[in-house]
């Protein structure tokens, strides 16, 4: 099993900066790939920005060149800086650990971005 505690979401105009963090904790040796999806109301899923173990990142089109995802492996936690945010980035941002056990996902925290 793995726990996920995300925080950092909030409230920010259009053009700013928010930094997301995932804490995990648990069976983490598991884990090959962990990363960030987000859903608006009334859409799909979809994925962000993902990490895997060896280092290499992908990014949604939609966000390249404003979102980095990066890892601290001493504290387990993988990072979200969102940076020139557009109200189209809002939506519940839901953290991902995966691996040979399973996938597991935060709780969500909420991004609005306000014009």
């Amino acid at each position: 099993q793995v726990q996920l505690v995300e925080s950092g979401g909030g409230l920010v105009q259009a053009g700013g900066s928010l930094r997301l963090s995932c804490a995990a904790s648990g069976s983490i040796f598991s884990i090959n790939r962990m990363g960030w999806y987000r859903q608006a109301p009334g859409k799909q899923r979809e994925m962000v920005a993902l990490i895997i173990r060896g280092g290499g990142t992908n990014y949604a089109d939609s966000v390249k060149g404003r979102f980095t995802v990066s890892r601290d492996n001493a504290k387990n936690t993988v990072y979200l800086q969102m940076n020139s945010l557009k109200p189209e980035d809002t939506g519940v941002y839901y953290c991902l650990y995966s691996g040979s056990v399973g996938a597991y996902w935060g709780q969500g925290t909420q991004v609005t971005v306000s014009l």
